[in-house]
């Protein structure tokens, strides 16, 4: 199939190069050349703007930082909405608010565009083995059309509901996940304060009840000091921004989630915004001084 592609940053880049490993041709637009050329070596087609990767494929895909930034990337200049042709279809993989992305769908439906927001969980991981978890908002008819693309790039495909559904459904997953990483961060610092063998400590809650995929990654990493950036922490606050916003306009109290906002603005506060989340270790330790 002929698909278009705007995003090549750590998630965007292996997304493209699964839909080429499945046979699939990408056209692209990338603001930097040296973002491009390893995908044009790989066999896509760099393309000179977004309305240029319209123009050749009727299904795009999307997947940039903000709202403001899908809104531009579709109607901007030389924006998509430039080359859409009716029948065309936005993907957009992005995490961005539900009630943009409702918005979004409004304007592209004028225009005889179909959208489906489909934010994924899973990280850099999962985008280079093709695994991610997608959760689809959006015409169910349009998520058959796309779905064989999906299937190149994640292992869970679920429809959720109409457009904004996908969204909903991503923002509870960073509610439940980034939580997470935050209980690992309070139990490894009282470990480390009460003296005890922090890899330990990781081996057995990991058989145990309170085993999980985040203690297994963000576990290992607070256990190893090893603050990279899988996924940069500035993103979660950027995600956790819309939790809070959503959960503010529904009247929905989310008091864990609440703290969990404000350890993560400490966390920016500090400067570790480009570390990865699991530094949040780094947060509760200087709370106790340690």
């Amino acid at each position: 199939m002929k698909t278009g592609f705007i995003g090549t940053g750590a998630m965007g880049r292996p997304m493209i190069l699964n839909l080429l490993a499945g046979s699939h041709e990408v056209y692209f637009y990338a603001r930097r050349p040296e973002a491009a050329a390893p995908l044009v070596d790989a066999g896509a087609v760099a393309c000179s703007s977004p309305a240029e990767v319209a123009q050749n494929a009727k299904i795009v895909f999307t997947i940039v930082t903000t709202g403001e930034d899908v809104e531009a990337v579709c109607f901007g200049p030389n924006g998509l909405a430039e080359g859409f042709a009716p029948g065309s279809v936005l993907v957009d993989m992005s995490t961005i608010p539900p009630g943009t992305a409702r918005s979004l769908a409004a304007r592209l439906a004028d225009m005889g565009v179909a959208m489906l927001d489909a934010p994924v969980s899973g990280g850099e991981v999962g985008a280079r083995a093709g695994t991610l978890a997608i959760m689809v908002g959006g015409e169910a008819q349009v998520l058959e059309r796309v779905r064989p693309l999906f299937l190149a790039m994640g292992k869970t495909i679920v429809h959720i509901g109409k457009n904004g559904a996908g969204q909903v459904a991503k923002a509870c997953n960073q509610a439940i996940m980034v939580a997470a990483i935050e209980a690992c961060a309070e139990a490894f610092a009282f470990a480390q304060k009460s003296g005890v063998d922090t890899a330990k400590i990781l081996a057995a809650l990991s058989g145990g009840s309170a085993g999980s995929r985040v203690l297994e990654v963000m576990g290992a990493r607070m256990v190893k000091r090893d603050f990279q950036a899988g996924i940069e922490a500035r993103l979660h606050h950027k995600d956790f921004r819309i939790v809070l916003n959503e959960a503010h306009a529904l009247g929905v109290p989310l008091p864990v989630a609440a703290q969990v906002w404000q350890q993560l603005n400490a966390l920016m506060a500090q400067g570790l915004g480009r570390e990865d989340t699991s530094c949040l270790l780094k947060v509760v330790e200087g709370m106790g001084g340690a």
